[in-house]
Formats: structure tokens, C-alpha cells, sequence
């Protein structure tokens, strides 16, 4: 099956009208765990320090409307959304484990790019063997304590040096980063992917960052609420257990504190590659990619981690930075961390991975007249929920509590006010429910009514 994919692959690549750049870009792909789109200075949080997340705004493209598709099977909704990051498939046609599916990774080392990871890796110890037989320090799992991670390096696909490093996590993956730009040249291509395991609980970071930040000085979401309104069928969940109901203000505060700080510790790890690739002369022909894997709640909604489809738990941080890619620029597109895949491979001027459903961002990253995002958004959370969005108006269904929520996002952007009963949406009410319909179908949904023949 892996020559069948190898074959595939370089057959659409040899085919492909996409011709490769003249001096093809280097790649540092940056990924953080559970960081909500809204925890940049630059874009607003002005309780939160960025400055080197900040400098990314500044130089390139930030999509605010970047989504994760969600988790069809489980509340490790991380795992389902690296994987149809790395591949450009959705959600129920995307295998979490990766086994015998084609990724941007290896579409760009059979171009002929040098690769390399450092970081979480929590789609399966096979996968990661064969998408970067390069790396070094790599956590093969979900969750770990940032100052006990356990770690293995990879060589020609073969795991070595099984250890547990005591620095922050943030660091030891940053230092393993570092040692792989030190070794590069302007020669070859590379791609380095960073997977960080914060802000993602245990929420611990240095003492120097957790001093920053007094939790009786920090505002609560917009959308705080002691107690959701209702069952969403996912209230038992561990990441819902972290503290007690109803949520009490004080200790919501505590939590924002200490993700506060463990995102700014790990800013401080990025602005360290970022300072690496100036002094090293490699800025100018780099396309850097922040992004975060899924949002989550920390008291919006009564809720605090991120299995549920509000705006704060399936909005995600991108931004894009690099040759031809606009400076300093916003753009609401709708988008899916799936289109990264045949973005990354059009930037590279390969093929996409095979089987991939991504939209290539390209043409909105080069800042062209006219360039459009998605139509439409599709979302969806094990059996419990599904949604659909457009540029204005989302629907959220919970099938098994029988309940549909209404928000127009103009206008109630934190998506406090449900206008379902309201007649005046009823006209909106029902073009979503058959908008969310369509799109069920179209993604092989298996909750999706089924149509009988006549």
C-alpha cells in the first residue's frame, strides 16, 4: 500500500500542471495545542502577550475565520484535526491513526524538501515513522505534564533514545527545532514542523511567565456563564471536570492565568526560531504557519474545554507568513485547517496528497482581487452536535437532547443570544437545517436523514 501511495503520488506529481517556483520556499510549520483563535495581542486580546505571535500578524496573512472540522468519534478532538491537517481530508473520510493515507509531509520529501518534526504527535507511532522518519524529540500522545514530557527521537523511520525531559516542554521541542535550522543550508528545501503540546492542561509554565499574569485582573469571556442551558451530550467529559458546577468567576480567572502564561512561555519559543532563521539569512524564502489544533471554552458557555462547535472551541489562530504573501493583512474567508494541505503543496509546487478535499488558500495569501473562501462551514462533535455556519448566520443541533440553537454572528459574534424560536428567523432557521442537510450528505455524514427512494 505505501508503494501504491508512493507511485500514486509522484504519477500526480509528474502529471501535475502546477510548476514548481524558481527557488522553491523553506516551510516552518508551528502548531500549538488548545489555543483559542482569540489569545493574540495583535489581534486584540490585550490581556495577553504575543509579541512574537504579534510579528507574525504584522508580516503576513492572519485568516480569522480558520476552522477545525471537529471529532466524529471521541473528545481527543486534537487528533482527528492533525490528521486532516496533515492529509486534506475531512472528518469522516480521514483515518486518525493516518495508516495508508497520503500527507503534505511526504508529497514535499518526494519533491525533493529535507523534513523534520519535533513535538506532539498523537495519530499513532506508525504514521509518524513514515510522514517524518526525521525527529527528534517527539511526544507520542495526548496530554503530559510540561516539565515531565516523555519523548523519542526517529532516524530513517526507526524510533531511538526513549527519555523524559524535565525542561519546559515548550523549550525541549525548540531546542530540537533549533539543532535541525542550524544544520541548513540554502542548497535544499526543508520543512520543519513544530508541534507544541501547549497551552493544553496541565496548564504549568515557567515561573517567570506566571508572574505576568494576577487572575483577579483579568477579564472573563464576553460569554461566561456559571452552567450551559442545557445537556449538549458531552457535560461528563474529563475536560468538563476540570472544575466544579457552577462555574464560579474566581476560578475561571485562575485557569485564564495560567493559560495566559503557558501561551506566552511558548511565544517566547517561537520568537527563538524566528530570531534563528534571521541570523541564519533564511527569513526572506521561509513560509511560516502558526496555527492552533482546536479552540476551547475556559468558561464561555458554562463550558471549559473544547467538545462542543461554539466559535471558541472550533475557531483556530492562522496566520501565514513568507515570499508572495501579503504583509500585514486580515481576511474573513471562511476556511478549514484541512485546506492547508494543497495550499502547502501548491507553495511547494507539487501535487496535493492524494485523496485530499482541501481549497488551496493560495490565491488568498497572495492577496489577489478577488480570492474567496468557503461558502460554507460544516461542523461536528461525535454523535451530540452538528452545525453549519455561513458568513452570518450558524446553526447548532444536538440531536440527542432535541435541541437547535440559532446565532447571527454579525451581530452576536460570542453567540449569547439563541434567536431558534424567534419567527422573524424562522425563513433562516430552515435554510440552515436544509444547508446543514446538504452538507451532511455531502460528507457522508452517517447521521445523515436518509432520503427515501419514491
Amino acid at each position: 500500500m505505501k508503494l501504491f501511495f508512493a507511485l500514486l503520488s509522484l504519477g500526480l506529481a509528474l502529471g501535475s500542471p502546477l510548476a514548481a517556483p524558481a527557488t522553491r520556499p523553506n516551510f516552518l510549520f508551528l502548531l500549538t495545542d488548545d489555543q483559542r483563535a482569540d489569545t493574540l495581542h495583535a489581534l486584540g486580546k490585550r490581556s495577553i502577550q504575543t509579541p512574537n505571535l504579534d510579528r507574525l500578524v504584522r508580516s503576513g496573512t492572519t485568516f480569522t475565520q480558520a476552522h477545525l472540522m471537529g471529532s466524529p468519534q471521541h473528545g481527543a478532538v486534537c487528533m482527528p484535526s492533525r490528521a486532516m491537517l496533515l492529509s486534506g481530508r475531512t472528518l469522516f473520510r480521514v483515518r486518525e491513526d493516518l495508516r495508508d493515507t497520503d500527507t503534505w509531509p511526504e508529497q514535499l520529501r518526494r519533491g525533493g524538501y529535507r523534513t523534520f518534526m519535533t513535538g506532539k504527535w498523537h495519530n499513532g507511532v506508525a504514521s509518524a515513522r513514515r510522514v517524518f522518519p526525521e525527529a527528534a524529540a517527539v511526544f507520542f500522545g495526548g496530554m503530559s505534564d510540561p516539565f515531565a514530557v516523555p519523548v523519542a527521537d526517529l532516524r530513517a523511520g526507526n524510533v531511538i533514545h526513549r527519555r523524559t525531559e524535565t525542561n519546559f516542554a515548550a523549550q525541549v521541542f525548540a531546542d530540537a527545532a533549533l539543532g535541525f535550522l542550524r544544520q541548513q543550508t540554502r542548497d535544499e528545501p526543508f520543512c520543519l514542523y513544530v508541534a507544541f503540546t501547549t497551552p493544553h492542561d496541565p496548564r504549568s509554565a515557567p515561573e517567570e511567565f506566571r508572574r505576568r499574569y494576577d487572575p483577579a485582573k483579568l477579564p472573563l469571556p464576553v460569554n461566561f456563564r456559571p452552567r450551559h442551558p442545557f445537556d449538549n451530550g458531552e457535560l461528563e467529559v474529563r475536560d468538563e471536570k476540570l472544575l466544579p458546577w457552577p462555574r464560579n468567576a474566581e476560578a475561571v480567572r485562575r485557569e485564564l492565568a495560567d493559560y495566559y502564561a503557558s501561551i506566552t512561555a511558548t511565544d517566547a519559543q517561537i520568537g527563538r526560531l524566528l530570531d534563528e532563521l534571521d541570523r541564519r539569512g533564511l527569513t526572506t524564502n521561509t513560509v511560516i504557519l502558526f496555527a492552533g489544533d482546536n479552540g476551547l471554552a475556559l468558561g464561555s458557555h458554562g463550558l471549559l474545554g473544547k467538545q462542543n462547535l461554539y466559535e471558541h472551541s472550533t475557531r483556530v489562530p492562522l496566520v501565514v507568513t513568507g515570499p508572495q504573501v501579503a504583509r500585514n493583512r486580515r481576511t474573513d474567508a471562511l476556511c478549514y485547517l484541512t485546506d492547508l494541505a494543497p495550499t502547502l503543496t501548491t507553495l511547494a509546487g507539487v501535487a496535493a496528497p492524494f485523496g485530499s478535499e482541501g481549497q488551496d488558500l493560495a490565491p488568498l495569501l497572495r492577496g489577489e482581487r478577488n480570492p474567496k473562501g468557503r461558502d460554507v462551514l460544516f461542523t461536528a462533535y461525535r454523535a451530540a452536535q452538528r452545525a453549519v455556519r455561513d458568513a452570518r448566520w450558524k446553526l447548532i443541533e444536538y440531536p440527542q437532547a432535541g435541541r437547535t440553537q440559532l446565532f447571527d454572528l454579525r451581530n452576536d459574534p460570542a453567540e449569547v443570544r439563541d434567536v431558534s424560536a424567534q419567527a422573524r428567523y424562522q425563513t433562516q432557521r430552515q435554510r440552515l437545517t436544509a444547508l446543514l442537510r446538504t452538507q451532511q450528505r455531502k460528507l457522508a455524514d452517517p447521521l445523515a436523514p436518509r432520503v427515501e427512494a419514491p
